[in-house]
């Protein structure tokens, strides 16, 4: 800053406090601006989830700030299933000369952000130096302040109400402020208020004005520039409701256990989804989903015992479909509807409690599908309807029905590519909305900040694997779980489902969650006098946030997957032995879009028997979100 505007702000202290109205910190160390700087980075990014968003009872959620990707179900988010909430990142300021901007879309939109950073846009204006929560009347430049506010009305505040005195300022951002006062001058002078303008501050304003005579004109020609430029990308924009998103997943994984040869392979799932909002609190979720995942060979006893989150909601030939399509919106302020037209989850509405574990099967949480959540929310799933009634802050009841999507050709048959989907919209026989392959949901929850829990009761009828999410392939638990009951050929049969479960969760502090289940599921064969069969499922989760570097995640988990407890009595072999899943994972955040995760899934006697080869699973993840 030059002699001529260091001896300005000895003369008028109206001018000083133009100073100190866009940065007080101008006279503050470098190392200290720096330092505001690292201090204000986010503690945590959250996992980007598709299926995510739906976790709040009246979401109030624009098309631009919902991002569902992955069941993954939050786009993030940590939504929509709801996730931590997100934590402001400073940005670094400009340098002072900046390179001129080409003409494309992208340096477009790189000048608008950046303009949007120093201050046009983010601030606003306040009527009274009190408005400011963090100032206070023993501050050395309160007096500054408040003469500034009270008498030219040209200082502003962020939009939480905050003045961050503080902070670091550029010249760009110091000739923003200039102008206001400038032009609030103008005003009053236009208004024959010209008394409340002293000759002292026109004098010194008028020296300012000269001083930063260039990077007014840039500035100008700025937001001139800025807002053609705004204007075509609204005309050329692909929608003014719709945003896309996605998730893109690389992993490399092999199976060591097994005495069977598994070779290591490369597999990948891709989900872009459309996020639309009519009305700023509704979201109308089509996503499209493609993938080549092929199975390990470990045998026909262990169904969806460890099965990795991307390797759910995947083709073997990259096929792209349509893999989920719903619609959620409010009713008034305590209720919230999700109305699933394809491939809903229960834990699309329903809060899981599973603290940082919750990955909504997307890249960014465990890597088996069974470390995120309670199996409870897997039996069935498809077309229906969910419903969160907020009883208060704290008390949740979720209600749902879903009729299966299912890929079973019929009764009995055996599983088909999604294209071949039978259930809520096939109009057959034993199929339908209300004819066919359903589950009802049932739960009340409490949550503080500190811990949550839930009591789950899941009704359903089932012509397949019970723990399939509705797509008739099992996910979780030994084949001996989902498929109690076999017909003299040996093809699947029916079973009525009653499944009562419990979910909890504690947080440790901002960064660390402990998480544990429990269900017992009973399934009765239909038609005949058999004795039910006693499925139990539960475990316990370990995850660390931040653990290494910000935004980082490591997660442990010990538990039984689902299977059934008296297979004997049902004339299913001698496997009563617990198949005990075990899996570690350390999510290494590369960029805001970018992680790599590593981990281990072990499981000991997966087929229930106890002389069964251990599933030991290695796999190196990488995501990519946008």
């Amino acid at each position: 800053m030059s002699n001529l505007f260091l001896k300005s702000l000895l003369v008028s202290p109206a001018v000083l406090a133009a100073a100190l109205a866009v940065s007080t910190s101008a006279i503050a160390t470098e190392a200290k601006a720096t330092n505001d700087v690292v201090q204000s980075q986010a503690s945590a990014l959250q996992p980007l989830s598709l299926a995510a968003a739906p976790q709040i009872a009246a979401p109030e959620v624009s098309a631009s700030d919902v991002a569902p990707i992955a069941s993954d179900r939050a786009v993030t988010s940590l939504e929509p299933k709801a996730l931590p909430a997100s934590v402001e990142v400073a940005q670094a300021a400009p340098a002072a000369s900046e390179p001129a901007l080409s003409e494309s879309p992208s340096n477009s939109l790189n000048q608008i952000n950046r303009y949007t950073r120093e201050g046009r846009t983010s601030n606003a204006q306040v009527t009274s130096v009190s408005q400011l929560s963090d100032v206070q009347p023993t501050d050395w430049a309160f007096q500054a302040l408040q003469s500034l506010v009270e008498r030219y009305g040209c200082i502003a505040g962020y939009p939480d109400r905050t003045y961050r005195g503080n902070r670091a300022t550029t010249r760009y951002e110091f000739a923003a402020g200039l102008n206001a006062c400038l032009d609030r001058v103008n005003e009053l002078i236009a208004a024959g208020t010209a008394d409340l303008v002293k000759k002292e501050d026109l004098a010194v304003l008028q020296k300012l004005q000269e001083e930063f005579a260039a990077e007014l004109a840039t500035l100008r020609g700025r937001v001139d520039s800025l807002e053609a430029r705004t204007a075509t990308l609204e005309k050329q924009q692909f929608s003014t409701t719709t945003k896309l998103s996605g998730e893109v997943i690389f992993a490399i994984t092999d199976e060591f256990g097994q005495p069977r040869s598994n070779e290591t392979v490369f597999q990948d799932r891709v989900r872009l989804a459309l996020n639309t909002s009519f009305t700023g609190k509704d979201l109308l979720v089509t996503r499209l989903a493609a993938g080549n995942f092929r199975s390990f060979n470990l045998g026909d006893d262990f169904s969806g015992v460890g099965l990795q989150t991307f390797q759910f909601g995947s083709t073997n030939n990259n096929q792209v479909f349509a893999d989920w399509v719903a619609y959620y919106f409010p009713l008034g302020e305590k209720i919230s509807v999700y109305v699933p037209a394809f491939a809903g989850l229960q834990y699309d509405y329903a809060p899981t409690q599973s603290g940082l574990m919750e990955g909504f099967d997307g890249g960014s949480g465990p890597l088996s599908v069974f470390a995120q959540r309670n199996p409870i929310y897997n039996i069935g799933g498809g077309s229906g309807l969910g419903v969160n009634f907020d009883l208060t802050n704290n008390f949740k009841i979720s209600l749902g029905y879903l009729a299966d999507n299912s890929t079973l050709n019929a009764e009995g048959g055996t599983l088909q590519p999604p294209a071949a989907a039978f259930g809520a919209n096939n109009p057959a026989e034993k199929n339908g909305l209300f004819n066919g392959s359903y589950s009802a949901l049932a739960q009340v929850a409490f949550n503080t900040d500190f811990f949550s829990i839930g009591l789950t009761y899941v009704n359903a009828y089932r012509r397949g694997a019970i723990f399939d999410t509705g797509s008739g392939g099992a996910v979780v638990g030994t084949s001996l779980a989902n498929l109690a009951f076999l017909n003299p050929n040996g093809t699947f049969t029916s079973s009525r489902v009653n499944a009562y479960g419990i979910s909890g969760s504690i947080n440790l502090g901002r960064n660390i969650s402990v998480n544990a289940f429990g269900s017992y599921i009973e399934a009765d064969k239909v038609g005949d006098g058999f004795d039910a069969g006693d499925i139990w499922t539960y475990g316990i989760g370990l995850a660390f946030a931040d653990f290494g570097k910000k935004g980082n995640l490591l997660g442990l988990m010990a538990g039984v997957e689902p299977y059934l407890g008296n297979s004997q009595q049902l004339g299913r072999g001698t496997g009563n032995s617990e198949p005990i899943h075990l899996e570690a994972f350390y999510r290494y955040q590369l960029t805001d879009n970018i992680s790599i995760t590593p981990g281990v899934i072990y499981v000991i006697n997966p087929g229930q028997v106890n002389n069964s080869s251990d599933i030991f699973i290695g796999t190196l993840r990488t995501t990519f979100t946008f």
